[in-house]
């Protein structure tokens, strides 16, 4: 007995060594295995990603700040901190050697805090005692670019994966493309005549300014600048003849063009020293005979009206703001695909000529519910529900932008000087272009918000309208990779089971409080009737007629309010039912199914020893006889 229970204690401590073993093999051999098991994939880098680290040029350095001691009592932080620090690692593991990441804990009063001031993070103010909590990422290249996430809001984590290749990318390969832009509306910073003060960049042209190389290029000008990767147009109006052609030009020599235009731009509020010119604010702008010769169709008198994507509600709508949701975007096509809801305001629409050479792709639609609207009705509309006067939808749905590719020919002649080089088709590839019809889903107040945070802005997007036209550009480069990655799954999982509840008790909820609400209403009428049918000195006397249905009231509504406390509590129960099923499954479900496992490996092993013992034994017998 005493030897088996040696060799017993030998068994079991033999075990743990090995346990112990595997465990810290297993830590160093086996590190970059992974399994994500998670719905959305949260854990898996997109193929988009894979492809930005797989190309760095250069290698890039990541430093990620984050206070551990002040976010103690900020469980969500650091839920969220951990997932940042998840994601760089997987960053790591697939940056063949040129990414860095180094994690730096900004203690008060340290040199880390400073460093990370001095980079331009932002520390944000948490607790009493005035502690500041840094969750930030400084990111660098050999040649001393530098780029800042100065926080890291939780919730923008749908962008999370997204800004950190576009940061990556960035460093990783310094040599950026060169964006044309001629712009006849204020999209860059400067004195607004208006407000007497500096306005502002527009946010898209901020996101712009730092992914490419941004010529300028004035309305005024004689010819395009040499070397442009894209050409992008907002608010062409005006142009000489030459500039057209030089634009046309480029397009049909393969240059990538997109053009915003538009029928009533309501960003263009004319000359500011002139007042009469501001009472004629809301220009347009076309391309002339270039659309025509590229098979595009656009009206610049004629805006567009939306009953279904108009914003509001019914009876307060505004048809001529459209709030076009995902099933207006073409999902087929990378730049619109994955987007969730783009505004337009006072957007006109492109449409293929018919029997044109060129293939015309819509990116964005109206509804079914859409009818063109002279744009003289807005010029001066004081009120949106005007516009619904006459107006009756066709049942068809417009494009509000597209993509036009394929075979064109120049519209404008050669002027004097330019014939040598002037073309007259485009070349096997054909022309390529996108074209919206609308330029105010550029501006601020269409897509994005402002708010001051210690000195600087920080934006936070309510549309992806900013999406829509990076994406464009990007696509116009041939970077796919980073539109694919765009945006990601939130990790934060709703509990679907309980949001059902709560929207059921809820409903249930309202349910009874309408009902009180309209016996209230009853008793009221009841006691207006037997106030009426008193004479006119017995007013201020409350008959027992009244008194019996005043009574009958307070009864009621303590009667309803019990019920109204009991969908409250039958909710919290259902939850807290729902909770401790969870917690069971979770607790008890996997040290069950081990336990499981391992009688029926007992079991199948104690009959493998039992058949062999018996097949030993019979082989036996015969030997034993013939000794005998």
């Amino acid at each position: 007995m005493q030897k088996k229970a040696i060799y017993s204690l030998s068994s079991l401590a033999l075990l743990l060594v090995l346990f112990v073993a595997v465990n810290m093999l297993s830590g160093n051999l086996l590190r970059g295995l992974r399994f994500d098991l998670t719905d959305n994939r949260l854990f898996t880098l997109s193929e988009g990603t894979q492809n930005v680290l797989s190309s760095l040029q250069e290698p890039v350095t990541l430093t990620f700040y984050f206070s551990q001691a002040s976010s103690r009592e900020i469980p969500q932080i650091r839920s969220y901190a951990r997932r940042v620090d998840e994601l760089l690692q997987e960053f790591v593991n697939h940056g063949g050697g040129k990414l860095t990441v180094r994690r730096v804990d900004p203690a008060p009063f340290s040199e880390e805090e400073d460093q990370a001031a001095a980079l331009g993070l932002q520390a944000a103010p948490v607790g009493a005692a005035g502690e500041t909590l840094y969750l930030g990422i400084a990111g660098s290249n050999t040649l001393d670019d530098m780029q800042v996430m100065p926080f890291l809001q939780p919730s923008k984590e749908k962008f999370l994966e997204y800004d950190l290749a576009k940061m990556i990318s960035t460093l990783g390969n310094p040599e950026r493309n060169t964006l044309g832009l001629l712009s006849s509306l204020p999209m860059q910073p400067g004195f607004d005549m208006a407000t007497q003060g500096m306005r502002p960049a527009w946010v898209v042209y901020e996101q712009l300014q730092q992914m490419f190389e941004i010529k300028e290029i004035s309305a005024q000008a004689g010819e395009l600048p040499e070397d442009l990767d894209v050409l992008m147009l907002v608010h062409p109006r005006d142009l000489g003849p030459n500039l057209l052609y030089q634009i046309e030009q480029f397009v049909l020599g393969g240059g990538r063009l997109i053009a915003f235009l538009d029928p009533f731009a309501e960003s263009d509020r004319g000359d500011p020293n002139d007042p009469m010119a501001r009472m004629q604010a809301g220009s347009s702008s076309d391309l002339g005979s270039l659309l025509e010769a590229w098979g595009v169709a656009f009206d610049p008198s004629r805006a567009l009206g939306d009953l279904q994507y108009g914003i509001g509600s019914a009876g307060q709508r505004h048809i001529g703001i459209l709030s076009v949701q995902a099933d207006g975007m073409n999902a087929g096509d990378i730049v619109s695909a994955d987007l969730e809801v783009v505004n337009f305001s006072s957007t006109g629409w492109l449409e293929a000529i018919e029997g044109a050479a060129t293939r015309f792709d819509a990116l964005v639609q109206s509804s079914e519910n859409a009818a063109p609207i002279d744009t003289s009705r807005l010029r001066f509309l004081s009120n949106p529900a005007d516009l619904l006067d006459g107006f009756n939808p066709t049942g068809e749905r417009f494009a509000l932008a597209a993509r036009v590719a394929g075979p064109a020919k120049a519209s404008i002649d050669a002027p004097e000087g330019y014939a040598d080089r002037h073309l007259a088709a485009a070349g096997d590839e054909g022309i390529s272009a996108l074209l919206f019809a609308d330029t105010d889903l550029l501006t601020d107040r269409m897509w994005a918000q402002r708010q001051p945070f210690f000195g600087q802005d920080i934006v936070s997007s309510f549309a992806d309208n900013g999406s829509l036209a990076i994406n464009a550009v990007d696509n116009m480069l041939g970077n796919r990779d980073l539109i694919s990655i765009r945006t990601r799954a939130n990790s934060a999982r709703p509990f679907e089971r309980v949001d059902a509840l709560r929207v059921e008790a809820e409903k249930a909820y309202r349910d009874t409080e309408e009902r009180l609400q309209s016996e209230l209403q009853e008793t009221e009428r009841r006691l207006g009737e037997l106030q009426a049918a008193k004479g006119e000195g017995e007013l201020t006397i409350i008959t027992d007629e009244q008194q019996q249905e005043i009574q009958r009231f307070m009864e009621r509504r303590l009667e309803i309010r019990r019920e109204l406390r009991q969908v409250q509590h039958d909710l919290k129960r259902d939850i807290d039912r729902l909770g401790t099923r969870l917690k069971w499954i979770n607790i008890a479900l996997v040290p069950v199914a081990v336990l499981v496992f391992a009688l029926l490996y007992s079991v199948r092993r104690r009959r493998l020893q039992d058949q062999a013992l018996s097949r030993s034994g019979t082989h036996q017998k015969p030997q034993e006889g013939g000794v005998a």
